[in-house]
């Protein structure tokens, strides 16, 4: 329970088909370059007094979701719950000259807790996540916040509102939490079992209880917010500040304290109106002193989590998922006589980046032509005898029906000229919208005309490439 497939396609379980997940990776690794921040890559399994350590005794992933076991070797390890300590753990492993840069990490993979499984929460789930380390600024809070809604932004996803607070500095956190004991000491046989055992070991870990009888208990509970110095005041109201600046919708909201102990400062988390009770997707903050508190420096971070399962339903569920992209051309073998060069050519066209699927089934063509369609193609082209004699091949735009006669020798410099244009086209019907000056715009043109050029001189000689081919094949 709690684990699945991810295949291609899936009728049943659409957010388990896999061109989804491509599609957010993809998005995800484009945006990460975007920002200025590099991939690392951790074990799945580490020594589970890394997260005993990092995640709290009290936090639900220790005390009930570790997936916790001893190998051959009677060591103590646990499968990564979260993100944050591997990476931290991998980053204290560095030479001190490494760490003396501004480190902006993040990570994509498979996290593991055994939690009962329901919509959106699974026992193994994918998360991305970032680490920013070395800049203690109100401006990297916002920027890791900025880039976890430009995600969104991106996908599609929109409804999304940050809900954030912040959790002061440790002595702030004390005080805070001695109010919260006076509060919850009258009500402890009201509240449940767990939070009356946090009361005794973590009471902040009440405010982030799901049960029912325990939110209704916080509603009335003090407010760490009643508690910041002026330092920690300012930063807060500096990160809503930019928020403003940026216009990322946000809610001030005092009892969010997230579910792990090394959270300081700034908190936050990304909710949307479109899972029902499951509404967070993502989810982060900052976490100071968990650098030494793993043996490292003292050094100031931030970061963010999110769950790829609750972004790809989050685009089901508002209608936006994209279709699955198929290959730029279907190309059909009719007959066995041109098996061989229908191989051939789509060989030699997948060597030159034209992604090319072909069929050498031998199926009837109506049949053949449904799982074209089926395949998402943009062009088809049907290659026999005929064709390979003549030189010459119709090429179909399966979506509108529209044919061409082209040359076989010129099939690629079609296909790469079709691929090229519409991202040229694209490139300037964006930068010319912002292209005041008439100099600017000049030089853009006299840029394009050098990319138009150098594409035409490589067709060129593929086509004379793809000319030789078809002549080798006639002569056979």
């Amino acid at each position: 329970p709690g684990l699945y497939d991810i295949s291609p396609n899936d009728a049943k379980e659409t957010w388990r088909s896999s061109h989804l997940w491509q599609l957010i990776e993809s998005t995800v690794r484009k945006l990460c370059r975007d920002y200025g921040y590099e991939e690392v890559r951790t074990p799945i399994f580490e020594k589970s007094n890394l997260f005993l350590r990092s995640s709290g005794l009290e936090s639900d992933i220790v005390s009930k979701e570790l997936y916790r076991f001893e190998d051959k070797g009677s060591r103590d390890l646990s499968l990564r719950p979260e993100g944050t300590a591997p990476v931290l753990r991998s980053y204290n492993s560095w030479s001190q000259e490494r760490q003396k840069i501004h480190q902006k990490l993040f990570y994509i993979g498979p996290m593991f807790r055994y939690d009962r499984p329901q919509a959106g929460r699974y026992r193994q789930h994918t998360q991305f996540g970032v680490e920013a380390i070395g800049s203690s600024s109100p401006e990297q809070d916002v920027e890791v916040i900025d880039l976890l809604y430009s995600l969104y932004q991106r996908l599609g996803i929109d409804n999304v509102t940050f809900l954030i607070n912040s959790l002061g500095t440790k002595e702030q956190r004390g005080q805070f939490q001695n109010a919260l004991i006076d509060y919850y000491t009258p009500l402890k046989d009201a509240l449940s079992q767990d939070s009356q055992r946090r009361l005794q070991t973590n009471p902040l870990r009440i405010l982030d209880s799901k049960e029912e009888k325990d939110i209704k208990i916080n509603e009335k509970a003090p407010s760490i917010l009643e508690f910041l110095d002026s330092s920690s005041k300012e930063q807060f109201q500096e990160v809503l500040s930019w928020l403003d600046r940026l216009k990322i919708p946000y809610l001030v909201t005092p009892h969010l304290v997230r579910g792990l102990d090394y959270y300081s400062g700034i908190v936050f988390e990304a909710v949307t109106n479109k899972l029902g009770a499951q509404n967070s997707i993502g989810a982060g903050g900052r976490y100071d002193g968990l650098i030494k508190e793993l043996g490292g420096q003292d050094l100031p971070a931030t970061g963010f989590g999110t769950g790829l399962e609750r972004i790809i339903q989050t685009l089901i569920a508002s209608g936006k998922e994209p279709k699955m992209s198929g290959p730029t051309l279907y190309l059909i073998a009719l007959g066995d006589e041109s098996k061989e060069g229908c191989y051939l050519l789509g060989h030699k066209l997948r060597s030159l980046g034209i992604s090319t699927s072909v069929d050498l089934s031998g199926r009837k063509l109506n049949k053949t032509m449904q799982r074209a369609h089926a395949s998402n193609a943009r062009y088809v082209v049907i290659l026999g005898s005929n064709e390979i004699e003549k030189g010459e091949i119709k090429l179909k735009e399966m979506a509108s029906g529209a044919e061409i006669t082209l040359p076989i020798d010129e099939l690629a410099q079609y296909l790469l000229l079709e691929g090229e244009l519409p991202e040229l086209s694209q490139h300037w019907n964006r930068l010319s919208a912002n292209l005041t000056s008439g100099a600017l715009k000049q030089l853009f043109l006299n840029r394009l005309s050098d990319q138009i050029e150098a594409t035409k001189r490589s067709v060129d000689s593929i086509a004379g490439t793809l000319s030789d081919l078809l002549s080798n094949m006639g002569k056979e």
